[in-house]
């Protein structure tokens, strides 16, 4: 059972845990944890199925054909190469992984899907012991290892087949697996995935979808997790307002033929990943694969950020991120426009996760409810902060903005917190006086 989250209106909560709130100023031991972690349900040909599985940077660049069944060039994992040139951490989930496992005479593909129709076994008798065979396995073209055997029990599996072993070894020239499949994609397997990936931690949740009802249940889960769990991250997708901080619209399209029109959520949610606490992705050239459109006139991109909507444009030769913003367009006086900016949920999304997780892992159940309790929570909290500071993500931030004080019962603490959030320059007035 997860431990209590969220915000609150009233101290009546039952669960122990961290509860927070993100309010606008009115107007007149604590480290930062790391960022570069993605979510993703993606549709494979091949690939783990049935649970969320992890992938590094460095693994999909090295290991890519081992786990997604792909060169790291080919076609098929464009959409993942967008992503990886700036996530670090991907938490993948197979939306289509229910199909059957291409099967031959001798191996049975690791993974179910059709991907395991393009492995084949070529069998020959060794030239220095007729006694034995080169049992070699190939994918498409390529070879992916021999092993010398005198029969199928002695084979030993590898990261794509398992080999049948009481198979009788004979020379053939090369047997195709033949029968994978991949499983539909409904709501039902988006609804798996976000079941599974609730207790990953994760700063951005993607979803490439075309189907606004999946868009629909995706909002509705970032909603529940940010603001009943305490889960702090920011889901993307493409074409869906939302009038919600914690979601992030992109409004253009790809042109490309026969990909989601919704890809450029790949890059997107690579570089919010991976975007520093104290950084902006305003401005940043899009260096991906796909062909974004971008045939907006100045007042339609005008129309866009007034909407809500992350967008790209053309500046010169280059294709640029036009507004850092999210899908928030009611402002509020809890919510005033600060909220509409992700450098400014990435600060405050910062503060939740390292301040509950210092909470945790410190303090809940182990430190007295007294003032010297209370004083080392705040100097804690104070020590997170200055480091904000020290990185220019928060300014003017003074030790006094933090206040810790007993709560309504005597095993409860409320934390009173004050910060500045700094942005990224975006706007540039000047005037020029000529003699």
């Amino acid at each position: 059972m997860a431990l209590g989250g969220g915000t609150y209106l009233v101290q009546n909560k039952v669960l122990p845990g961290c509860y927070i709130n993100f309010i606008s100023a009115a107007r007149a031991t604590a480290t930062l944890s790391d960022r570069g972690y993605a979510a993703m349900p993606l549709e494979l040909n091949w690939g783990p199925a049935g649970a969320v599985f992890t992938v590094t940077n460095e693994e999909f660049q090295k290991d890519s054909r081992k786990i997604f069944g792909y060169e790291y060039t080919h076609d098929a994992l464009k959409g993942l190469r967008d992503l990886f040139l700036n996530a670090q951490i991907l938490y993948a989930y197979r939306l289509n992984g229910g199909g059957e496992k291409a099967s031959g005479t001798f191996a049975t593909a690791k993974y179910p899907g059709t991907r395991g129709n393009d492995l084949k076994v070529i069998i020959q008798e060794n030239v220095d012991d007729s006694a034995k065979y080169d049992v070699s396995l190939y994918l498409d073209n390529s070879r992916l290892e021999t092993q010398t055997v005198a029969t199928a029990a002695e084979l030993v599996d590898n990261d794509y087949v398992v080999w049948k072993k009481d198979a009788t070894l004979a020379a053939t020239a090369g047997e195709g697996l033949k029968g994978g499949t991949n499983s539909s994609v409904d709501g039902a397997a988006h609804q798996a995935f976000l079941d599974k990936v609730e207790g990953y931690p994760f700063n951005i949740l993607g979803v490439v979808t075309d189907d606004d009802k999946i868009k629909s249940l995706y909002i509705n889960f970032t909603k529940r997790m940010r603001d009943e769990v305490g889960a702090k991250f920011q889901l993307v997708l493409q074409g869906k307002a939302a009038d919600y901080e914690g979601v992030i619209n992109v409004k253009n399209e790809v042109a490309d033929e026969g990909v989601p029109k919704s890809s450029l959520v790949y890059w997107t949610t690579g570089v919010e990943a991976a975007c520093a606490v104290n950084r902006s992705v305003l401005n940043r050239v899009y260096d991906g694969e796909y062909e974004p459109v971008i045939d907006f006139t100045q007042a339609q991109l005008e129309a866009a950020i007034r909407a809500g909507e992350f967008s790209f444009h053309k500046v010169g030769q280059f294709i640029r991120v036009l507004n850092d913003t999210n899908s928030l367009v009611t402002l509020t006086d809890s919510k005033g426009e600060i909220f509409q900016d992700n450098q400014t949920i990435r600060v405050i999304d910062q503060i939740a996760n390292d301040i509950a997780t210092l909470f945790t892992e410190k303090y809940l159940g182990v430190i007295p409810n007294d003032a010297s309790g209370r004083i080392s929570l705040w100097a804690d909290i104070v020590k997170h902060h200055e480091e904000l500071a020290k990185i220019r993500a928060i300014e003017d931030f003074s030790e006094d903005d933090i206040t810790v004080d007993q709560g309504d019962s005597k095993k409860s603490v409320v934390v009173g917190d004050k910060i500045t959030v700094v942005n990224a320059m975006t706007q540039l007035y000047m005037a020029v006086k000529v003699a």
